[in-house]
């Protein structure tokens, strides 16, 4: 609950003088942006809000400390912007700079999930088959070849979301080989898959540093980086704040040089050649198994004349709901960008982030998003050439309030003070009443989603900072700040 004593205390002090009063309020209500933007915020007047009345609404609380932040050393020259919009009456409450557009870091995670939920559904699931094709003579000999044919299950062999793990898949498999009685494998494993066959030839547009001075990858070939910890260790000692840090790029197989080295060695990663990975562990299992393989892992993304196949096995991903609960709450790049390419496969039949992006804003435009100020380059938010405006936020997703999968979509959001990316937000006021998707980059921190009143009501907001001053924490308490008022609408 919002203590409103301190608010009419300091109506009090205020109303002993006239100058201190005067002087008080110029200070804490003034900005050298207020004259532009007073028309937005409809701010009261000072003197008849903190004199005259005996206590703050809500909302005025909100907009003055909107307007206070302006002059706040942290925000003060940061490009920032703020709507808390009721989804009932269909209008603003209070705001700041709606309209500009912003860098949204990973909230731009709430614009490939909710199309992929659109598109897939709910209990969408990708599959990864055992089949082979020839006979199965009298000594169990199988003369012909086994196929692990893939549909780019995102979450393949990784854990994540319930995923099951490579050793849990392949000793499945083995036990397709053994109830079909196969004890030698007289021919090849093909890997066959048709989504995300190739390569991502570029590197994301800049090297991101993260607050917690990890970088994440979006979706590419990673060969040799082990799957089992998704981490890739870098060399360590010798860094400056020049180009002195490398690693071996997963895209081009070439070294990159950041700018500077602010972590502990550790960059965390996706393994997306998961069918490669899975077929040659899967060969190397049967061996160590006795159960020979003459032939070796090879891929085949096209085929013009297939064989006649019978399937062993068949494995399938955690539902998409999962999927999409996991990347909400883990801010889980990889995930995001293999919705993305997922999101381009299934509507077009093309599996490049290029189709995916033209995908979603085109299902953006048929939901009636507000495409003013939108620039959507990736799936996750890395880029910083992302932009979009907070009111096209809360306008978007006060739209999927009506949506058949809005309750799927709304329990994959962090809850503040108590999960995900929320869990150490908001433990005093606000815990259990935000659930929102929190962004951060270098010098930017956002958070878009619903908040739960006081009084019971669902309002919608959008908090988008850019190019802040001070630490990454300094930026949430104040975020906790603007909204703690708005508890009370």
């Amino acid at each position: 609950m919002v203590n409103f004593r301190k608010y009419i205390s300091s109506a009090a002090v205020l109303a002993s003088g006239l100058f201190l009063a005067q002087s008080t309020v110029s200070t804490v209500l003034y900005s050298q942006n207020y004259d532009n933007q007073k028309s937005s915020l409809n701010l009261p007047s000072p003197v008849s809000s903190v004199v005259e009345k005996t206590m703050l609404s809500a909302k005025e609380l909100v907009d003055i400390n909107v307007n206070t932040m302006m002059a706040d050393p942290v925000l003060k020259n940061a490009n920032w912007g703020f709507v808390v919009y009721d989804p009932k009456t269909k209008k603003v409450i209070s705001s700041y700079n709606e309209s500009t557009p912003l860098v949204p870091a990973s909230t731009t995670k709430l614009l490939t999930t909710e199309t992929a939920l659109n598109l897939l559904g709910e209990n969408y699931r990708w599959m990864t088959q055992l089949e082979y094709s020839g006979t199965v003579d009298e000594n169990g000999t199988l003369n012909g070849n086994l196929y692990i044919v893939g549909s780019g299950d995102p979450s393949l062999g990784t854990n994540k979301a319930g995923a099951w793990s490579y050793r849990d898949i392949i000793s499945d498999f083995i036990g397709g080989l053994s109830r079909e009685g196969i004890r030698k494998v007289n021919g090849d494993i093909i890997i066959q898959t048709a989504l995300f066959k190739g390569n991502i030839s570029m590197l994301p547009e800049n090297v991101v540093w993260l607050e917690n001075n990890n970088y994440y990858l979006p979706v590419g070939t990673t060969s040799g980086i082990n799957p089992a910890n998704e981490k890739l260790i870098v060399k360590k000692g010798g860094f400056s704040t020049e180009k002195k840090f490398f690693y071996v790029s997963p895209y081009a197989h070439k070294m990159v040089y950041a700018e500077k080295y602010d972590g502990d060695g550790v960059l965390t990663t996706k393994l997306p050649e998961a069918p490669a990975y899975l077929a040659n562990s899967f060969r190397t299992t049967l061996v160590k198994s006795g159960i020979p393989v003459t032939g070796k892992v090879t891929p085949k993304m096209t085929d013009a004349s297939p064989e006649n196949r019978k399937m062993l096995s068949a494995y399938k991903s955690p539902t998409l709901s999962d999927i999409v609960y996991y990347t909400n709450q883990r801010s889980d790049n990889s995930l995001a960008e293999a919705l993305l390419r997922t999101v381009g496969f299934q509507k077009l039949g093309d599996q490049t982030s290029e189709t995916g992006r033209g995908v979603v804003t085109e299902h953006l435009k048929e939901a009636g998003f507000d495409m003013l100020g939108l620039n959507y380059i990736d799936g996750s938010g890395l880029s910083r050439s992302n932009n979009v405006t907070p009111i096209s936020q809360v306008k978007f997703l006060t739209s999927l309030m009506e949506e058949k999968y809005y309750r799927c979509y709304l329990t994959s959001l962090p809850i503040g003070g108590q999960s995900g990316t929320l869990k150490r937000m908001f433990l005093g006021e606000g815990n259990g009443q935000i659930f929102a998707k929190t962004g951060t980059l270098n010098k930017v921190k956002t958070l878009a989603g619903y908040l739960k009143t006081n009084s019971g009501k669902t309002l919608v907001f959008s908090l988008m900072v850019n190019n802040y001053s001070g630490s990454v924490d300094m930026v949430k308490k104040r975020m906790e700040k603007i909204l703690e008022p708005a508890l009370e609408l």
